[in-house]
């Protein structure tokens, strides 16, 4: 088993599920009509269209963090097995895509949102589970 993976995949599903639990308690739940699972609340900034879009973007986030981890945890199971050159440019490609997600966090957000520092760790795991 590849540690580095294991725990890649995990803060994987770790970040995706904070991810859509913080959205939907700090940003979403005063947007939403009674009952209703997408908000829709629109005001003089923000049409409803653009409120469900940003609510289905966010989620997807959480969704490809999943996918993410699922697939870091099944390399970290199979990783002697199925190490190869298709493998290794798919973990570098996800190793790049966390770097730079990372970057974009910790820019847009001036550092003051702590998953650039979860994005940036599970780059590192991942490169050096490779090595």
């Amino acid at each position: 088993m590849n540690a580095y993976f294991f725990i890649a995949g995990i803060l994987c599903f770790l970040l995706g599920l904070a991810h859509s639990i913080l959205g939907e308690y700090l940003i979403f739940k005063n947007k939403r009509n009674r009952g209703a699972l997408v908000p829709s609340k629109k005001n003089e900034g923000l049409k409803e269209r653009h409120l469900r879009i940003l609510w289905a973007t966010w989620h997807m986030a959480s969704v490809f963090g999943g996918c993410f981890g699922a697939f870091f945890l099944k390399l970290a199971s199979d990783y002697p097995i199925i190490n190869s050159e298709f493998t290794n440019f798919l973990i570098l490609s996800s190793v790049y895509t966390m770097f730079t997600s990372s970057i974009l966090v910790l820019i847009g957000t001036k550092g003051r949102h702590p998953g650039w520092i979860v994005l940036m760790a599970i780059g590192v795991l991942l490169f050096t589970g490779n090595s």
